[in-house]
């Protein structure tokens, strides 16, 4: 269980429109080249290159709905020739992703940025199931319809940073390109100074620009008021995870978090602690915390 610590604002500074039943589905672009895949069969180059997405008779039937057009003309001809230069395109059909929130409060704006309330269950950008249902799409609604704070010639709203799905807490977003590489490399700068175990001491944070601070309730009862966890946090193989699961690895990438214990509940034996990240890793607070015997309540 996890969230950023957040300012409360009127509901009536929100924005945000309801989910359409269906996504718009999503696109796939491929070029054929002359060295690879100029004189392969359509049903060929899709089956061979995309056996993970589906078997063959899965692309045969994609084939034959129409999903599949060639220079911009639907062709439902599996054994179609590809030449070099081709243009293919795979139209994923529309699909319901699952219940998200899409109301955002508005906690500050001006000219070059928004910070948001994000709340819990709402990704931040597109990804697995959720390709429509995310703050980047609410933030591009708003922004076409001209709202007074958006309308800015050329503002094109953008999230500088992640929170999980299921975290909820402040999320800053660039409205200007000039915000979004400022922004990011404040961002990246406490990163960076990781890697330096001469940094890694209390008086680090004085130097950042933004600090980031969560809340987590974990399992069991720390005995210490305060925890510096030093941690490396790399990947590896996992079944059905493509790019690897992250976890607490000697070989991984520096990694910085200041744990302080606000409140422990001997009863119900949980403990609700505040996290300080200096650096920005994949699920760094959850394998943090996991590392040193105090999973995330609620987590898998």
């Amino acid at each position: 269980m996890l969230c950023t610590t957040t300012t409360t604002t009127s509901p009536l500074n929100s924005f945000g429109s309801p989910w359409p039943d269906l996504n718009d589905g999503l696109f796939y672009s491929d070029a054929v080249s002359t060295t690879s895949d100029s004189g392969l069969t359509l049903i060929h180059f899709y089956s061979s290159k995309y056996k993970n997405s589906a078997p063959l008779q899965g692309w045969l039937q994609r084939i034959h709905n129409g999903q599949i057009t060639i220079d911009g003309e639907v062709v439902k001809e599996p054994k179609a020739i590809l030449r070099d230069g081709m243009e293919l395109v795979y139209h994923r059909l529309p699909w319901r992703e699952p219940d998200a929130p899409y109301l955002l409060q508005v906690l500050y704006e001006d000219n070059d940025m928004i910070a948001l309330n994000k709340p819990a269950g709402l990704q931040v950008l597109p990804g697995g199931l959720f390709q429509q249902r995310t703050v980047l799409m609410q933030l591009q609604w708003r922004a076409s319809k001209g709202s007074s704070s958006l309308e800015t010639q050329g503002s094109h709203p953008v999230p500088v940073h992640r929170l999980g799905r299921g975290t909820s807490g402040i999320l800053l977003c660039a409205k200007t390109m000039v915000a979004k590489t400022s922004l990011a490399a404040f961002f990246a700068e406490g990163t960076s100074l990781i890697g330096d175990s001469s940094n890694t001491d209390m008086k680090q944070s004085k130097r950042r620009k933004i600090s980031k601070i969560y809340r987590a309730l974990v399992n069991g009862i720390l005995k210490q008021d305060k925890i510096i966890i030093k941690q490396p946090i790399g990947t590896m193989r996992y079944p059905g995870v493509a790019k690897g699961l992250y976890v607490a690895s000697a070989s991984g990438k520096p990694a910085l978090s200041k744990v302080e214990v606000l409140e422990r509940d001997s009863q119900l034996n949980q403990t609700l602690v505040q996290v300080e990240i200096e650096s920005g890793r994949p699920h760094q607070i959850r394998i943090h915390l996991s590392f040193i015997g105090h999973p995330l309540l609620g987590k898998p």
